[in-house]
């Protein structure tokens, strides 16, 4: 993942929302009605939110008769998590290491 596109993905995560509808996306395929009620934010506010999570590759969707279902993409976050995951490693290195640069 490229540094623009992870940081594209974070400021798509950072909003609270977004994540309250990814986590709840985490543990069932859910339509918008479920999100609104679970949410408690207005249906367009939904709807919007889940256009960039799609728009971002977070999401897809699964029509089902009249509704549409959302399901995660649960890669996108692994290698978000691994990114994080790489830097905390970098960090410890560091710390171990007592690695800094010297001041001019």
């Amino acid at each position: 993942m490229k540094t623009s596109a992870n940081t594209d993905l974070i400021r798509v995560l950072a909003d609270p929302v977004r994540l309250q509808i990814v986590t709840l996306l985490a543990h069932e395929t859910l339509c918008t009605t479920h999100l609104v009620e679970e949410t408690g934010a207005r249906q367009t506010n939904v709807s919007n939110h889940l256009k960039v999570l799609r728009e971002a590759g977070v999401v897809e969707t699964e029509p089902c008769g009249r509704f549409t279902y959302y399901k995660l993409h649960p890669e996108v976050l692994d290698a978000l998590a691994a990114l994080f995951g790489e830097l905390a490693e970098t960090a410890r290195t560091t710390i171990e290491t007592d690695r800094k640069r010297a001041c001019p």
